[in-house]
């Protein structure tokens, strides 16, 4: 039994030649084992440098929160690249042939992802252009909110009702950015539809006492009251009135809207709205 046992693996280790294929098994271990060994250890390297990056932040006033984010996205991207070919290299792979393929087919990739190309260049577009910086307060798209993270992808904002909005980096490239937060004030204006028969120079009275010595409101530039439209049976007219914080122009504007309503009403201002009277129709049977 042992001698037919010892002929069968004899005739498999020569029809299969099992010491080579142990032996590179042994060998492609070994390989992987110092590719990722290397891998590793340039992400040790990379969380240094984060680290590093985020000492230097802190301490210097010169790089701003926009930057530091950019910088880290692209050193993270930069520093792992190199880890992986160097990862490759280490277990035996010609990397030079795989970065010529990767060449090759990157043309391919590029056809079938031009919008996350796009958006890539987009982002670097937007890092060097500055529109806006993270904090700012913006509107794209329809879209208010706070700028929470630029990536290379996209631009992350936070809505004033909790929701994040992931805009493309492409659409912020091709459409128009409302800043709110790029110069240190903001003007509310709040439109007012007043009766044609009202006295205007009372509505003004009455409108720049709301927001005139009130905390919140500046005295330079002044409040002011202007007529927009005049009307058959109505005058609109818009308050203009320049805030302190441009960060709290939302709450103000309702806050004030509420405050001319009360305001006007106790002051006896009529405030037309439209109305459709409905007449009867008088059915007159023919015949």
């Amino acid at each position: 039994m042992g001698e037919f046992v010892d002929g069968v693996l004899t005739r498999l280790q020569e029809q299969f030649q099992l010491d080579s294929i142990a032996e590179a098994l042994g060998v492609l271990a070994a390989s992987l084992v110092v590719g990722m060994a290397v891998f590793a250890a340039f992400y040790l390297v990379w969380r240094l440098l984060d680290l590093v990056l985020r000492s230097i932040i802190k301490r210097s006033s010169r790089i701003d929160e926009t930057s530091a984010s950019f910088l880290k996205t692209a050193l993270k991207f930069l520093v792992l690249t190199l880890g992986v070919v160097q990862a490759l290299a280490a277990t035996g792979i010609d990397t030079g042939a795989v970065v010529a393929s990767l060449g090759l087919a990157g043309l391919t990739i590029g056809f079938a992802a031009r919008d996350a190309l796009s958006n890539l260049i987009s982002g670097i577009l937007i890092f060097w252009d500055r529109p806006f910086v993270i904090g700012d307060l913006v509107e794209v798209e329809g879209h208010y909110g706070r700028v929470d993270q630029i990536t290379l992808r996209s631009t992350r904002v936070v809505t004033v009702d909790g929701k994040m909005l992931a805009v493309p980096n492409t659409t912020i490239i091709n459409s128009t950015v409302t800043s709110y937060t790029n110069f240190p004030h903001l003007r509310l204006d709040v439109a007012v539809t007043v009766d044609v028969s009202e006295n205007l120079d009372h509505v003004r009275r009455i409108l720049l006492a709301l927001v005139r010595k009130q905390d919140g409101f500046m005295t330079e530039p002044p409040p002011r009251m202007v007529v927009t439209a005049l009307n058959d049976y109505n005058t609109e007219v818009m308050l203009q009135a320049w805030i302190e914080d441009e960060r709290e122009h939302i709450k103000m504007r309702f806050e004030l809207r509420e405050r001319i309503f009360e305001a006007l009403n106790e002051a006896g201002i009529n405030m037309p709205y439209e109305t459709i009277q409905l007449a009867p129709v008088e059915v007159r049977q023919v015949g």
